[in-house]
C-alpha cells in the first residue's frame, strides 16, 4: 500500500495537504510547519531547521509500522478498542521519533506528527476520528494480508 501527502497550502504555523491511498484522494492532512526538510538533507541541516513541536517531518519516502504500540494512545479507550492501542508510525525519520498518523484538529495536535480528516474550516482538520477510523481500516487490512505500507510526501 502507498500513501502519499502533497504538501498544498504551507501557512506560518501548520501545513494542509491532500492524502492519497494507491493514487486515489481520500482525506486532508494537516501537519506542523513545512520548513523545506528533506529526508536526504545531513542530520546537521535537520537539526538546524528543525523547531521542536513546530516543525513538519522532512519530505521522503518512510514505511509505516503497524505493530508499534503507542503508551498515549492505548490508554484511550477509544483507541484500544479500534487498534488495541496499536498506531500507524513512521520508520527511520531523519531528526524525528514517534512520528504517527492520527486524529486531531489543530498544529496544537501534532507535535511533528501527521493528522488527517477534512479540511473544512481554515487551519483546521474536521471530522479526523471517523476518518482515521475508515483509513486505519484499510492501513490494518492491507497489512493483514502481507503488503507494506509507505508514505511518500512531496
Amino acid at each position: 500500500m502507498k500513501l502519499k501527502i502533497e504538501r498544498k497550502w504551507p501557512k506560518a504555523t501548520y501545513t494542509i495537504g491532500r492524502l492519497y491511498v494507491d493514487g486515489a484522494y481520500v482525506c486532508n492532512t494537516l501537519e506542523d510547519r513545512d520548513r523545506g526538510l528533506k529526508q536526504t538533507d545531513s542530520p546537521g541541516t535537520i537539526k538546524m531547521g528543525k523547531v521542536y513541536g513546530e516543525t513538519a517531518i522532512p519530505k521522503g519516502t518512510y514505511r509505516v509500522a503497524m505493530e508499534t504500540v503507542s503508551p498515549k494512545y492505548a490508554a484511550i479507550d477509544w483507541y484500544r478498542k479500534l487498534t488495541c492501542g496499536k498506531m500507524p508510525r513512521l520508520v527511520n525519520v531523519p531528526g524525528f521519533e514517534g512520528i504517527l498518523i492520527h486524529p486531531g484538529n489543530t498544529a496544537l495536535d501534532t507535535y511533528g506528527c501527521i493528522l488527517v480528516g477534512k479540511n473544512t474550516k481554515v487551519g483546521q482538520l474536521t471530522e479526523s476520528r471517523s476518518t482515521f477510523e475508515a483509513l486505519y481500516k484499510r492501513m490494518k487490512a492491507a497489512h493483514d494480508r502481507g503488503e507494506r505500507i509507505y508514505i511518500e510526501i512531496v
